[in-house]
């Protein structure tokens, strides 16, 4: 759920790894021939009206079909996107399903992207008969292999929200034949709300997961011209919201709205065969919430697969090709029907501890069994139990749960793992209770359980158990893919209460001399913890044994020899990738904290400054306010810190102090607001052997936003290009270049464009034409900041203007209150002598008069007073031009002697 939560199908990552594929392709001079099939794949682009949404208005989907070459009908999947997600995030996989023969249909859910409605989190109600009535859809097309009269052969297939969406559909409508739910939800409420206590009641909310999600459904959909406090939510949902993050428990309302949300509801229902994929590194849908969808499932007789990969919401190794491949073969068996044999094989990604001392270098290893374990034909499970040692332990909960332990933070779970960065359990905030070194290796594969006793302070307790593996040395330890079993007990009596825990489930290798380290904390960072502070303690109960489940597994079969060269060639470039949306999964922290108050505001800057490590200090307390519909131009002498301020609005250095906030949103590295603005800095790279609108094509689609949010011919219309848009750029004058670069800041139309120095480069007539350009972009409530050192130009196109001088705001407003002392201003006229002598009337001194026109100081009166007078007595006055005065303005602030 969200941009660095859509999920397996479709995601953007994916996208941004076959640029860097084709690039290290192209690079190496290497030709790769498709393997797929290369019949020709046609699109058509749909308008599917679907039932009104919650408000009764009329709702429409926005779908693309893609059909295979041919004219043999073909079965058909429909590919769900993730939260936050819009169609366009499936359509690398919908054109492999195509070349393979499938008929593909991918489609904005109501909500997002260009679909109209509201979100109602996959309700039967909206969601799921959206969802069927696609599948009408497809039983009216001739290009689809029908089963009978309205029943096509279909499957249905989607990561995180549109995965659950797979397993909803698949339990209400018979049409369905196969479905691939990836990293998704069993019960909503568990998800939300996870409790790892048996027989407790509601669990722990987690905070900062739904409060990503609801602040990517709170920003207005492209059907939605205003926001609204909901945004995109439907009301229901969103007062759940707002009630949950008041409270922080589970109420019967919030229980029943996410029930209604669950597969959990429908599990006995589905007959399409299923393949579960699901991470193994995701603190938001963990191995848990599989495991019950399976057994769900199965219990009826259904075929099930499951799959645990080194992936997830907190990102983790994508495994993308092999999964793609094993989707493909489920379809390739329940809808093509083509007589391969039934798989049901558990598979599941053992990465290394990075502690252990045999096999610590090795890469992620795919291991399996021959069935799932508690299916049938399930593989014999053993069960350890290992004694723990340690006494009763006093336990500190702080008011708030502040300061809190830090395990995981939505989306960077798998980065804190790799650094060692989490933040571990302050003092006095855990009970520990350790094992004897271990006699021999120890693969964990499941979830462990283990009875604590627990007593409270007060009426209530929340905790969080993990299992950490501790180093041989007794220092060094790992905390399995960063995950924590939330538990929270009510109505404890004083004498406290003995409850059953399950641990995560992990799949994880102890090795020998290794110990195994139960940890009962009070604080998480990632989850709503009591407002007043508690005292527990912990101690061990039962047996003092926790019980741990290991499945044989056998390492999978080899990469074919053939592949090994594909290997090779995406290695680096998935390297490459796997580092970008590592800092990509950054985005999440600063959606929760958003300034509501600034919303409509484009830029605040409070107390930047930049100091480098050898001491030099670029900028210096800058502080300043752009509101909407401004020109304003950044001015300074070199070094006065102009391009170092700007690479901070970007994200692109991270300041020493202070903040930026663009539309009210804290800016950093990949921050989400960043979508909202264009930038030129530095100068253009661009492709010489392609057209300029190649380039730009190029540029938007390694965006991975929709192809019509690009807004292309808008912004080369603005940009005043016109033909020559369609040369090769190796042709392109230096000019003719930078219109261009201009024309790609200005891609998808930007609310706030920050360009330094946009008419570099330009001869006279095309800077006033800029001049036009920036004004005509401002003019529809956008904003454009720009820094230059033609100060006449800035005076003429700019409406505010900031001064900087060695890395300190010296001025800042209109271009009227910075020039207003300075009272010359330049003018051509068809007549200088009668403009003098007005002139002088109006108390002006120094009139000097050329070939060119007058120039004159004013006392005490404006250019628009001389304006008027001018052509009250019937002058042509064809420029007023007063670049002298902000010039003059401009060296009053930082002295002579400057650019």
């Amino acid at each position: 759920m969200g941009a660095r939560l859509r999920g397996l199908w479709g995601s953007r990552r994916r996208r941004v790894i076959s640029v860097l594929l084709v690039l290290a392709v192209v690079g190496a001079g290497i030709t790769v021939t498709a393997l797929a099939g290369s019949a020709p794949v046609r699109r058509e682009v749909l308008s599917v009206p679907v039932g009104p949404g919650v408000d009764g208005r009329p709702v429409r989907l926005d779908a693309t079909l893609f059909l295979p070459g041919g004219a043999a009908r073909a079965p058909a999947v429909v590919l769900a996107h993730g939260f936050g997600g819009t169609k366009d995030d499936e359509s690398a996989d919908a054109l492999d399903l195509a070349r393979h023969g499938f008929v593909a249909l991918t489609y904005s859910a109501r909500g997002f992207g260009h679909s109209g409605g509201q979100i109602s989190l996959d309700s039967e109600r909206y969601e799921v008969a959206d969802a069927r009535r696609l599948i009408d859809l497809l039983g009216r097309r001739r290009e689809v292999l029908q089963d009978g009269p309205g029943d096509p052969r279909v499957g249905f297939a989607g990561a995180s929200y549109g995965g659950a969406l797979s397993l909803l559909v698949a339990g209400h409508d018979r049409r369905v034949d196969a479905i691939v739910p990836s990293i998704t939800w069993n019960d909503l409420g568990q998800a939300l709300f996870p409790q790892f206590a048996a027989g407790a009641g509601g669990g722990v909310f987690k905070r900062l997961w739904a409060g990503l999600f609801f602040g990517v459904g709170s920003a207005p959909a492209a059907k939605q011209p205003a926001a609204t406090p909901c945004g995109r939510f439907a009301a229901d949902v969103c007062a759940a919201y707002q009630q949950a993050a008041t409270a922080g428990t589970l109420t019967p309302a919030i229980r029943d709205l996410l029930k209604a949300s669950s597969p959990a509801t429908v599990l006995g229902q589905i007959k399409a065969p299923t393949l579960l994929i699901q991470g193994e590194t995701d603190s938001l849908f963990p191995l848990s919430e599989a495991d019950a969808n399976a057994r769900g499932i199965a219990a009826t007789g259904t075929p099930v697969k499951v799959v645990w990969y080194g992936g997830g919401h907190d990102g983790g190794a994508a495994e993308t090709g092999r999964l793609r491949t094993l989707a493909r073969g489920w379809f390739d068996r329940y809808l093509r029907r083509d007589g391969s044999p039934a798989d049901t094989r558990f598979e599941a990604t053992e990465v290394s501890a990075g502690l252990s001392t045999t096999d610590s270098a090795a890469a992620p290893t795919v291991r399996t069994a021959p069935g799932y374990p508690g299916l049938p034909g399930r593989p014999a499970t053993r069960s350890v139990r290992t004694s723990l040692s340690g006494e009763p332990q006093i336990v500190e909960s702080p008011a708030g749960g502040s300061p809190a332990e830090v395990t995981s933070l939505p989306g960077l779970g798998a980065a804190l793992g790799a650094l060692g960065a989490g933040l571990g359990s302050l003092p006095g905030q855990d009970a520990r209770f350790d094992s004897t070194p271990l006699a021999r290796d120890f693969r964990l594969v499941g979830t462990p359980a283990v009875e604590v006793h627990i007593t409270s302070s007060a009426p209530d307790a929340t905790v969080f158990a993990k299992l950490y593996d501790v180093g041989a040395d007794g220092a060094s330890s790992t905390l399995p893919q960063q995950l924590a079993s939330p538990v929270r007990l009510s109505g404890l009596p004083a004498d406290g209460r003995t409850v059953r825990i399950s641990l995560p489930a992990v799949v994880h290798t102890f090795p020998a001399g290794h110990r195994m380290r139960l940890v009962v904390s009070s604080t998480d960072q990632a989850y709503a913890l009591p407002q007043t502070a508690r005292t527990y303690r912990v101690s061990l109960a039962g047996d003092r044994a926790m019980v741990s489940p290991s499945v044989p597994l056998q390492a999978a079969a080899g990469v074919p020899g053939r592949l090994l060269w594909a290997i090779a060639l995406v290695a680096l470039p998935v390297a490459v990738a796997g580092g970008w949306m590592w800092r990509r999964r950054k985005r999440a922290v600063a959606i929760a904290g958003a300034d509501t108050s600034l919303a409509g505001v484009p830029l605040v800057i409070t107390g930047l400054g930049k100091a480098y490590g050898d001491g030099f200090r670029a900028v210096s307390d800058l502080t300043l306010r752009v509101e909407r519909g401004q020109v304003v131009g950044l001015l300074g002498p070199n070094g006065a810190g102009k391009t170092t301020t700007m690479r901070m609005m970007l994200g692109l250095i991270r300041p020493s102090e202070g903040e930026i906030r663009v539309f009210g949103h804290r800016v950093s590295a990949g921050a989400p607001v960043l979508s909202r603005v264009g930038a030129l800095i530095e100068g253009p790279g661009f492709l010489p052997h392609l057209s300029g609108r190649a380039n730009l094509e190029l540029f938007w689609r390694a965006t991975g936003r929709p192809a019509a949010d690009a807004r292309l011919d808008e912004a080369l219309d603005i940009a005043g290009l016109g033909s020559d848009v369609e040369r090769k750029v190796r042709k392109y004058s230096h000019g003719m270049r930078q219109r261009l670069a201009i024309a790609q800041a200005m891609l998808g139309l930007p609310e706030l464009l920050v360009l330094d120095e946009p008419t570099d480069g330009l001869d006279p007539p095309q800077i006033r034409e800029m001049r036009e350009v920036l004004r005509t972009y401002a003019g529809d409530g956008r904003t454009v900041l720009i820094s230059s050192h033609l100060l006449a130009e800035v005076e003429q196109t700019c409406s505010h203007c900031v001064v900087m001088d060695h890395g300190r705001l010296i001025a800042h407003g209109s271009v009227g209150e910075l020039v207003g002392a300075s009272t010359s201003v330049a003018v051509q006229v068809d007549d200088p002598g009668r403009a003098a002598a007005i002139a002088g009337g109006l108390g002006a001194t120094d009139i000097v008069t050329s070939a060119t026109g007058v120039t004159l100081t004013l006392d005490g009166t404006g250019p628009a007073a001389l304006l008027r007078a001018l052509v009250e007595a019937g002058l042509a006055v064809s420029q007023l031009a007063p670049q002298r005065r902000l010039e003059q303005a401009f060296l009053s602030l930082v002295g002579d002697g400057h650019e």
